[in-house]
């Protein structure tokens, strides 16, 4: 099993089980015919950002979904096929389907230049912070697509 099918099989495990330990990840992991070595186990849980939370009965892996959303934003550039703006709003055009997870990576970086977003299924409309800054807010949008270093001043 490679790489890419074993995070895959080890993101599938921890958010459909409670896995407690390394141990119990591994027979599961054994369980769907990948046989992974603990360092090799240690190293993907690290890559995947998946942390140990204690939950009402014990102590539990789940994933770090901020983790996730950052692994995310290089991909965001070729989902996103036009942006727009006016005075008062930036409105960006997506593949069909994937304006909610383009938004919800925008939301998620809690940017203060972006009030909000709100999302169709190819269109999004970001809501800047102020208009006085819609230029700063577009730059932001526009740094998604090339995937610079995510900071407007």
């Amino acid at each position: 099993m490679n790489k890419r099918h074993r995070h895959f099989a080890i993101k599938q495990i921890i958010t459909q089980q409670v896995i407690s330990n390394q141990d119990e990840l591994c027979q599961a992991l054994e369980k769907t015919g990948c046989t992974v070595a603990q360092a090799t186990l240690s190293r993907d849980m690290k890559e995947l950002g998946i942390a140990r939370v204690h939950s009402a009965n014990r102590v539990r892996y789940v994933l770090d979904i901020e983790s996730e959303e950052r692994r995310l934003v290089p991909l965001i550039g070729y989902e996103i096929e036009r942006i727009d703006s006016n005075e008062t709003m930036i409105v960006i055009k997506t593949l069909p389907g994937r304006a909610q997870g383009v938004a919800e990576i925008i939301d998620s970086m809690h940017h203060p230049a972006v009030l909000g977003t709100l999302a169709g299924d190819n269109t999004i409309f970001v809501t800047p912070a102020s208009v006085a800054k819609i230029g700063d807010t577009l730059k932001l949008i526009n740094n998604l697509m090339t995937d610079k270093k995510l900071e407007v001043a």
